[in-house]
């Protein structure tokens, strides 16, 4: 039963940094980052409020919440890559997701604003990462739980799996019965 609902937790399993970070796969977490709000559109499109209602697991957040986390998380990560480039090492703000995804906008509203965002936002983080050089990869934040330091190549590779996550999310919601 746990290694069920941790299957249904984690549908890719979880992010685990390569060995080795190279060009070639820093471009494919670029695509999928750039990729992700066409591919997450064509998954709930078509979706009406009683399929958005849908949850991945007993327990789990329904489709529409989601999508909004994903507007919420992907937000937040762009701006923790903004304060690596321009400030030494500095150490992130976290916020309490399960929360945000139980505030009314999130639990209740339309999905059309956070897709709306999520295309210029995503935009704008494929633009800004395609530019970045070498030394600017290896620029960090510091995580204030763990205190370790993340580098943005690094956070390149966990909100590709991000998107994959929580599109295979969508995508098991959609097939539950319930």
């Amino acid at each position: 039963m746990q290694h069920e609902l941790e299957k249904l937790r984690y549908p890719i399993g979880r992010f685990a940094v390569p060995d080795i970070i190279d060009k070639q796969l820093l471009s494919d977490w670029i695509k999928t980052i750039a990729d992700f709000p066409i591919r997450l559109k064509s998954e709930v499109n078509d979706l009406t409020d009683i399929a958005l209602e849908k949850r991945y697991r007993p327990d789990g957040w329904t489709i529409r919440q989601v999508v909004h986390h994903c507007a919420d998380s992907h937000m937040n990560s762009f701006v923790r890559f903004k304060l690596a480039l321009t400030e030494d090492d500095p150490t992130i703000k976290l916020y309490e997701e399960n929360l945000w995804a139980e505030l009314p906008e999130a639990k209740h509203n339309p999905i059309d604003s956070s897709l709306k965002l999520l295309e210029g936002l995503h935009q704008r983080w494929e633009i800004l990462l395609k530019s970045l050089s070498d030394e600017q990869l290896e620029r960090a934040f510091i995580h204030p739980v763990t205190k370790r330091y993340i580098s943005l190549k690094v956070n390149i590779g966990l909100y590709a799996w991000h998107c994959n996550h929580h599109l295979m999310h969508i995508v098991n919601a959609k097939n539950r019965l319930v």
